[in-house]
C-alpha cells in the first residue's frame, strides 16, 4: 500500500509539472488577448479618416495602416490557437496521468476492493484519495481549456466590430481561470502530500 502510494505521489509530481507548463501557457495566452484587444481598438480609429490629420495627404496611408493592423492581428490570432494547442496538450498527459493511475490500481490483480481503496496508513492519502485527486485536476483543466477554447473562437467573432466590455469581459474569464480553483487544488495537494506538511 504504502508503494503504491509513492506511485501516486510521483503522478501528482508530474501534474504539478503540467500546471506549471499551464501556467506558462495562461501568461502568454493573457499577453495574447491584450495585444489582439489593442489592435482590435486601434482599428476602430483606424477606420476613421479624420484621425489621420496632415498624414491624410500621404496617398493610401489609411488602407496601408488598416492592412498591417490586420496583419499583426491575424498574427496574433493565430498564435493563440498555437497556444491552445499547447493548453489540449496538458489536458491530454493530465487525461493519460488519470488513466495510467486508473490501471496502476487494477494492476494485475483485477478489481481491488472499496476497502482497499479507503485503507489509510498513517497521514498517508488512501488510493481513493489519489484516484479523486487526479480525477478533479483533470477534469478541472479539460472544463478550463474549453472554456478558454471559446474565449478564443469568441474573439475571432468581435474581430470588426469589438464591443469594448465584451473584450473585457474575455480578458477577465481567461486572467479568472474560474474551473480551476486554487484553494481545491491546494486542498488535494494538501491531502496527498500531507506527510511532507506534517
Amino acid at each position: 500500500m504504502e508503494a503504491e502510494v509513492r506511485k501516486f505521489q510521483q503522478k501528482f509530481r508530474k501534474v504539478r509539472e503540467e500546471m506549471g507548463r499551464w501556467g506558462e501557457l495562461q501568461v502568454r495566452l493573457v499577453s495574447q488577448l491584450r495585444n489582439a484587444s489593442s489592435i482590435m481598438d486601434r482599428l476602430q480609429v483606424i477606420r476613421d479618416g479624420k484621425n489621420y490629420g496632415a498624414l491624410k495627404s500621404v496617398g493610401g496611408i489609411d488602407e496601408a495602416v488598416w492592412t498591417k493592423q490586420m496583419e499583426s492581428l491575424e498574427t496574433t490570432l493565430l498564435s493563440m490557437r498555437k497556444t491552445m494547442e499547447e493548453f489540449h496538450g496538458v489536458v491530454m498527459s493530465l487525461e493519460k496521468i488519470h488513466r495510467d493511475s486508473k490501471q496502476l490500481v487494477k494492476g494485475g490483480s483485477g478489481q481491488l476492493s472499496v476497502k482497499h481503496l479507503q485503507q489509510r496508513v498513517g497521514v498517508k492519502p488512501c488510493l481513493q484519495d489519489c484516484l479523486d485527486g487526479l480525477m478533479i485536476l483533470y477534469e478541472m483543466h479539460r472544463s478550463e481549456y474549453f472554456l478558454k477554447s471559446s474565449v478564443v473562437s469568441a474573439l475571432s467573432t468581435l474581430v470588426l466590430k469589438p464591443s469594448v466590455s465584451d473584450l473585457h469581459a474575455l480578458q477577465q474569464l481567461l486572467v479568472d481561470q474560474p474551473n480551476i480553483p486554487i484553494e481545491e487544488v491546494q486542498f488535494i495537494y494538501d491531502i496527498i502530500f500531507a506527510e511532507e506538511i506534517c
